[in-house]
């Protein structure tokens, strides 16, 4: 194996008692999540010609696995260190506290959607039904009952589906912390992988509403395989791997050569250009379906993120120095602009998640009225992008808490 350059670690969370570590952000932590968030945007924006470009159309995994991973590295240091300094019981307490915000965070998001669309309606401005357009039907006819299925969690409508998934999978941490600190590092990785494995077989599905057969979309229980890897790599549980030249040819062979599986818009164009080797591919499609599943989180979802998170890891270079304008030139400048906003948008994930779930839901009714060429497209996501990176710095602020300064 060619060695480019000694292999560094993600800057893990010190293990270690005896002198408790200042919790340090790894730029590439936030600049990541931050990309994951600007993708998510698009991504939720009804019929936004943008998203025929983003990951998912190009391959196994998205920006869903993007968010998950970078937030089990969040989590461990935000989290993680709190378990080692005070003991599981206290570290389990950190964790149910932000299972309580993310919970409400998902009560308060389904509501104001939901209040949105019916305002909508309810204006006879609009020819379209948009309760209709998010499946809330169900929800109007009989509120009484779905609102208890809302509570509970078995009442997930299809839009509202990611944080449900994240709260059962922050309620899994001081399970999977407990077995690494009585068993070691092996017993809660057997156990993570057993999980996974198990969700493989819709045994640990989880029903998403009492009047069909439909379930969570994303399953925790699958899902939790990558949010601790994550974890584990930013706790130190797992070494950095090194960089290599033989890891870099192979994650980039497997995600070209994956992507006609992975993709229909690169299958399109293979067939556009080759039929029969299109034919070749279609025969072959079905064998995938279970492995490219992003509902019980399928192997090639994994391998191909990460294929592609060693790559951005790669690229990013040594704490992130790739990623730091080292010129003094427009160029350099603009992109350290560019990378402040991305990472501040980063460090506020959850608030930005939770308020571009919303404003997509209003960008597409803006595209609605004015249709979907490409100055107003253009114009509805530049909106959102300053919508959700003004929504980040917000968020600090408030999280500064700037009114106990001093004067």
């Amino acid at each position: 194996m060619a060695t480019v350059s000694p292999s560094t670690d993600f800057a893990p969370v010190a293990a270690s008692t005896a002198t408790p570590a200042v919790r340090v952000r790894d730029p590439r932590l936030d600049f990541y999540r931050g990309i994951a968030m600007f993708i998510i945007l698009i991504a939720h924006i009804p019929g936004d010609p943008w998203a025929r470009w983003i990951p998912a159309r190009f391959g196994f995994s998205d920006a869903t696995e993007i968010f998950v991973f970078c937030s089990g590295m969040a989590s461990a240091i935000a989290f993680g260190g709190a378990f080692v300094r005070k003991g599981w019981w206290m570290g389990t307490a950190r964790v149910a506290f932000r299972i309580w915000q993310v919970y409400w965070a998902h009560i308060g998001l389904f509501f104001f959607v939901a209040m949105s669309m019916a305002a909508l309606d309810q204006s006879g401005l609009f020819e379209k039904t948009y309760i209709n357009s998010l499946n809330l039907q169900h929800f109007f006819k009989d509120p009484a009952s779905q609102m208890v299925g809302i509570f509970t969690l078995t009442y997930v409508p299809n839009y509202f589906d990611i944080l449900p998934m994240y709260l059962v999978v922050l309620a899994l941490m001081p399970i999977f912390v407990g077995l690494q600190q009585k068993l070691g590092f092996w017993a809660a990785a057997l156990a993570s992988v057993a999980l996974w494995a198990v969700a493989q077989t819709g045994m640990l599905a989880l029903p998403a509403e009492p009047w069909s057969t439909r379930e969570w979309f994303f399953n925790p229980f699958g899902w939790q395989l990558l949010f601790f890897t994550g974890f584990a790599f930013m706790r130190g549980w797992i070494p950095a791997p090194t960089v290599s030249k033989t890891l870099i040819w192979v994650s980039a062979l497997f995600l070209v050569l994956s992507a006609p599986f992975g993709s229909w818009k690169v299958f399109l164009w293979i067939d556009a250009w080759n039929s029969d080797l299109a034919d070749q591919i279609r025969k072959v499609w079905p064998l995938t379906k279970e492995l490219r599943d992003k509902t019980e989180f399928g192997l090639f979802r994994y391998v191909h993120f990460l294929a592609l998170a060693y790559l951005g890891w790669v690229v990013a270079g040594e704490k992130g120095a790739r990623l730091i304008a080292t010129g003094t030139g427009a160029l350099a400048q603009l992109w350290q602009v560019v990378l402040t906003l991305i990472t501040k948008v980063g460090q506020q994930s959850l608030a930005v998640f939770v308020f571009s779930m919303a404003a997509a839901r209003i960008l597409g009714v803006l595209l609605d009225q004015t249709g979907r060429d490409f100055f107003p497209v253009l114009f509805a996501n530049l909106l959102g992008f300053a919508l959700i990176i003004g929504v980040a710095y917000l968020a600090g602020w408030f999280k500064s808490q700037p009114w106990k300064a001093k004067k």
